[in-house]
C-alpha cells in the first residue's frame, strides 16, 4: 500500500500518503485496526503539537492501484493528538 494517496469521499479531502503512515495492528489476531497518517506539515504547525488523522479500518472503502479511498465524516473522531 506504500506510496498511495487517501482520499475521503465525503468531501474530496487528500488526506495524505500511506508510504508516510503508521499503522495499528492487533497484535493477537494480525488485523488492521486503523492507519495513521501524519497532518501536512505547514509552516506554523512545526511550533504545534503533532497532530495525525486516524482512519479507522472499517473507514476504508476502496483500495486501488494508485489511491486508498476512505469514508470519515464528523461522526468519526479523525482528528486526533496522538504521541508521535
Amino acid at each position: 500500500m506504500e506510496g498511495k494517496e487517501v482520499i475521503n469521499m465525503l468531501d474530496g479531502a487528500r488526506l495524505g500518503v500511506i508510504g508516510d503512515a503508521d499503522m495499528v495492528i492487533d497484535v493477537h489476531t494480525g488485523e488492521i485496526q486503523s492507519i495513521i497518517l501524519p497532518r501536512k506539515n505547514t509552516f506554523i504547525s512545526m511550533w504545534a503539537d503533532r497532530q495525525h488523522i486516524i482512519i479507522p479500518w472499517q473507514c476504508i472503502k476502496k483500495i486501488g492501484n494508485e489511491i486508498v479511498i476512505v469514508e470519515l465524516d464528523n461522526t468519526v473522531p479523525n482528528l486526533t493528538r496522538y504521541p508521535g
